[in-house]
């Protein structure tokens, strides 16, 4: 069970010593969490396993905004930003990892307690109830906009106008019907298995995208775009470019960040980790990065070289544009909305334990609490899906703040604060580096998102 703010580790003044090792500081950390592995006297979960669970928690909705991202930077430019921010992913990531070791703390929010007290955990939590309700709205967006499409692609005729091809209309209806109950079970475990499932959906998108490129010809006929009056003979529309920046290029590292945080997911992991270590969960987490990072990769690329410049924000309207009633294409687009439907519930589960952590932390559980957290955060999510017209800007908004925070800004400040190391010391160079990028790329891209929502 994790600590509350009067009994967290920080404010019993528990310090487990840098020079401990690593071995027995992940012990500590196992009972902490009440790991029912661990007192069961289980060997744990396997080096694969773990990979596994850390790549769930990383792959997500980003795959599809990752194509669009290509197109409007290059092959060379989309490399070169992608292979950075999962460096720094993975750096970032080894800080925290050294902070819990030498903590003993059992949560994100509860490194902000000990680095800053209870306004750094506050402002932590809020970071992460910010990120979840991002992460929720960019999974109803693409309910919205590919469930209509779904749908009429299984019919035959004219049937514009009714409500079940009304994408606001059925995701009221799904919120209402699926989502806000699964999210208000006490307990909500077997939707982790499902979730499970997505992880393998996005590795089937990606083969998709892979075949699917040479389905679609270039350059795009009067067949495939119905809007131009007149067949395209423009080659030049079929040419990768290596480097390209507009101004749509400000959606790039917001867009990547939001498709690599998995933070608040490491020490769950690592606790549970076989013959835990410091380095065997580096090892974990540079492989599952490694291993989303060519994912990623392979899916923006074909994305990009199947569509070039006219790409959409969301791949999978590409698809449901140029290919309507392709069953292969159908029938990856039913298993990636399968998969959202199912997270969606699953992530309503730690916004709400923050929501609960600021303002109910020294209350006992509450039924009424409990619902009316839930429904104000389905409440939110609804209206930002219907209200944000662009999945882009769900990336761009929640990926300049508080995926940059996650990733760039806290890990970099809390090991400045926590480390006892001298400041000259490599890690503490490289932790205050990360902290001065993260705060200039993270409010540099989120004023020009901001400018480029205004000018629209």
């Amino acid at each position: 069970m994790e600590a509350s703010w009067g009994s967290s580790s920080a404010e019993r003044g528990w310090y487990v010593s840098a020079q401990q090792p690593e071995e027995s500081a992940a012990a500590e950390l196992r009972p902490l969490l009440g790991n029912e592995l661990h007192r069961q006297g289980s060997s744990g979960v396997s080096f694969g396993f773990s990979v596994f669970n850390l790549m769930n928690a990383i792959m997500g909705s980003g795959i599809l905004g990752l194509a669009y991202v290509m197109a409007n930077t290059g092959i060379l430019g989309f490399s070169f930003l992608l292979l950075i921010v999962a460096l720094v992913a993975s750096y970032s990531v080894h800080l925290l990892l050294s902070m819990c070791i030498q903590t003993a703390v059992t949560s994100y929010e509860d490194l902000g307690l000990f680095a800053f007290g209870l306004p750094g955990k506050v402002v932590v939590a809020g970071t992460i109830i910010i990120q979840n309700i991002g992460a929720m709205s960019s999974y109803l967006l693409i309910i919205k906009t590919e469930l209509p499409a779904a749908i009429s692609e299984f019919l035959t005729g004219d049937y514009s106008g009714s409500w079940y091809l009304d994408g606001q209309t059925l995701l009221i209806i799904i919120c209402v019907g699926i989502v806000f109950p699964l999210a208000l079970l006490p307990k909500i475990g077997f939707l982790g298995y499902t979730s499970s499932l997505s992880f393998f959906f996005m590795v089937f998108f990606a083969l998709v995208i892979i075949i699917k490129k040479w389905s679609i010809p270039c350059p795009l006929t009067l067949n495939y775009i119905e809007e131009f009056s007149q067949i395209s003979n423009a080659t030049d529309d079929c040419k990768p470019m290596l480097f390209h920046f507009s101004k749509e290029s400000t959606y790039a590292i917001p867009t990547m960040a939001f498709s690599f945080l998995c933070h608040t997911s490491v020490l769950p992991i690592y606790c549970e980790l076989q013959s835990p270590s410091k380095r065997r969960m580096q090892n974990v987490t540079n492989t599952a990065i490694a291993l989303s990072f060519l994912i990623y990769f392979i899916a923006a690329l074909f994305g990009y070289l199947t569509f070039y410049d006219k790409v959409e924000s969301e791949l999978l309207q590409g698809y449901s544009k140029y290919l309507p009633h392709d069953v292969v294409v159908m029938t990856v687009k039913l298993c990636i909305l399968f998969a959202v439907l199912l997270t969606v519930p699953l992530i309503h589960f730690p916004a709400r334990k923050a929501l609960t952590m600021i303002f109910f932390s020294n209350f006992p559980f509450s039924w009424i609490h409990h619902a009316l957290i839930t429904l104000a955060l389905n409440i939110i999510i609804v209206l930002l899906a219907i209200y944000v017209p662009d999945i882009k800007n769900v990336f761009g908004v929640i990926g300049a703040s508080t995926s940059t925070c996650l990733i760039f800004v806290f890990p970099g400040l809390f090991y400045l604060k926590l480390s006892r190391e001298d400041f000259l010391s490599w890690k503490k160079l490289g932790a205050f580096v990360l902290l001065i990028s993260g705060i200039l790329v993270g409010n540099f891209t989120l004023v020009l998102v901001i400018l480029d929502w205004t000018k629209k």
